[in-house]
């Protein structure tokens, strides 16, 4: 299912250069951290992550070629994935913060819900499925199963970017109790994070399909 060794380390080096530069993934994992604290960041980079094995599943399938040739496709998959980012930035306006004390109990339904806003935020952008479509194939043999390789890469790639995010997460975790400490921090700190995320549905609705 995985290329010979050379090919394999090749696509594992451009891998982690592409998972570690922040995109809007990163940018709505950070802000959810800051927000919401470091368990909450956890959840979404699960949540964000199954979105996108999802998204390598379906371009294996054929869902990148539908994306690629039908733009009514795109579009409807694209303004449902911008709809749901201004609904969680709407949502997370006006939200209270978390008390810095919340039982694990108290927070186990709220985490539910942020694994699955991250997993429908990946799900629904259709140019995760076509950069999976044209990343990929430059990395698997051309003797093997297309099918196979794509989602065998495509959960490698999966799997890096989850440890390149949990970086992120606990590196925004050290600074979150301080912000939620902060005069400003409790007050604006959510409402921060949720204009992250209506500008994120604003830059994904924006977004046009690619043109061969």
């Amino acid at each position: 299912m995985l290329p010979d060794t050379p090919l394999l380390l090749a696509f594992v080096g451009a891998s982690l250069v592409l998972a570690i530069t922040p995109g809007p993934a990163v940018v709505y994992i950070v802000a959810r951290t800051l927000a919401q604290g470091r368990a909450c960041g956890l959840s979404s980079v699960l949540g964000v992550a199954l979105g996108n094995l999802s998204n390598a599943l379906g371009a294996a399938l054929g869902l990148a070629a539908l994306f690629a040739v039908s733009s009514a496709a795109f579009s409807a998959v694209k303004w449902a994935g911008a709809a749901y980012l201004v609904y969680l930035g709407i949502r997370m306006w006006k939200t209270a913060p978390p008390v810095a004390d919340a039982t694990p109990q108290a927070l186990a339904q709220p985490l539910r819900r942020v694994f699955r806003d991250g997993f429908m935020v990946a799900l629904l952008n259709p140019k995760t499925t076509l950069f999976f479509a044209a990343f990929l194939p430059q990395f698997m043999d051309a003797h093997g199963n297309p099918l196979m390789q794509t989602v065998a890469l495509g959960g490698v790639f999966v799997g890096i970017a989850c440890c390149t995010d949990v970086i992120y997460v606990l590196t925004a975790s050290l600074v979150a109790p301080r912000l939620r400490r902060a005069a400003w921090g409790g007050r604006w700190g959510n409402r921060l994070a949720g204009t992250s995320f209506i500008g994120l549905g604003v830059l994904t609705a924006m977004g046009t399909r690619p043109t061969r």
